[in-house]
């Protein structure tokens, strides 16, 4: 394997000094023009490419933000990282987009590349639930924004929808439609996301007059089309089964879906669905999928804005103080709860 070209090989190359290839790579307005044309000449035939990360090591300012989302398989973090990356290049940096994969140590482990790379900022959606990685990131004194969480201090921004609303907007829907019984197919117990919108949920039946007994939860590992259908069979199984389903995200309730046409059971007229976050694949469901609207695009692009404007601060170019952006949501009703009871 051939060595990488160096900054030394141009300046032997081109017969000059390091210097004056340093100055004509950053500041080629100080050098002669023959001597400029030399050294470019030599670039160009060794094939050199500078060293970004060194520069800015050097600098001491990255050009690149990290964006640490939970699932890049759903289309809502595709989304956000679409706002974030979009602010961004408006603001001349560049995004390192990674997948925790809802998994606590690879959170780590992308944690802490982000702090060898001494990126300008993060922006995350936390899966570790104990906070600890957040804790030990904090030590790096690399700023973050929370996208998608409410923070639980005043020591960063954060950037979130109201899932409790969401919630509620999800399954008043369905109590008004005349749904008595219906299940929450949740998602992992330890998200905050998947507690608030089952808050709203009770909220939305206390406010009826029912209570959390027609409430029934059906837990998953996981956010995906796959734990949805699992989710679906489950729910076939009960001998008591409700008449309406709200699922913490799309991609459950897309699953759920699938398993109750491979069942025969009829969406909306046997069972209703609702899902959350209203992405793309909703509307282009089989049966039209009720969803609760998150402003994805506007969430990633606030929240890159927010971190923009810190490392500003950083600078003393700007002044900051710690923000917590709440959105709201919007309910987007589809075929498949419109079965009136």
């Amino acid at each position: 394997m051939s060595q990488s070209v160096g900054i030394k090989d141009v300046a032997r190359a081109a017969g000059v000094s390091v210097g004056t290839v340093s100055n004509v790579i950053n500041r080629p307005d100080s050098v002669a023009t023959e001597t400029r044309a030399r050294v470019q000449s030599a670039i160009d035939r060794l094939g050199y490419v500078r060293s970004e990360s060194a520069r800015q090591l050097r600098a001491g300012r990255s050009r690149i933000m990290g964006l640490l989302v939970l699932d890049m398989g759903n289309p809502f973090f595709v989304d956000v990282a679409r706002g974030a990356e979009r602010a961004a290049r408006d603001a001349g940096l560049g995004v390192m987009v990674c997948n925790s994969a809802q998994s606590a140590s690879e959170e780590a482990d992308y944690l802490s590349l982000f702090a060898e790379q001494r990126v300008r900022g993060v922006l995350l959606t936390p899966t570790d639930a104990s906070g600890r990685n957040i804790e030990t990131f904090r030590r790096h004194r690399i700023p973050f924004v929370l996208v998608d969480r409410v923070g639980d201090s005043t020591t960063e921004c954060s950037v979130s929808v109201d899932d409790v609303a969401g919630g509620a907007l999800a399954v008043r829907h369905l109590v008004d439609a005349g749904h008595r019984s219906i299940a929450y197919v949740s998602g992992p117990p330890g998200l905050n996301q998947v507690r608030d919108r089952r808050t709203g949920a009770l909220n939305a039946l206390a406010e009826a007059g029912l209570g959390a007994e027609n409430l029934r939860e059906l837990p998953t590992e996981r956010l995906d089309v796959a734990a949805g259908r699992d989710a679906g069979a489950r729910l076939l199984g009960l001998g008591d089964r409700p008449t309406a389903v709200f699922c913490a995200n799309d991609l459950l309730a897309l699953g759920v879906l699938q398993a109750m046409y491979a069942a025969g059971v009829r969406v909306p007229e046997d069972l209703a669905i609702v899902g959350y976050d209203d992405i793309e694949f909703a509307a282009a469901a089989a049966v039209p999928l009720t969803s609760v609207r998150q402003p994805a695009v506007t969430m990633g692009a606030l929240a890159a804005e927010l971190l923009l404007e810190e490392t500003e601060a950083e600078t003393g170019a700007t002044r900051h103080e710690h923000r917590r952006v709440v959105l709201q949501p919007e309910l987007v009703v589809r075929r498949s709860s419109l079965s009136a009871r």
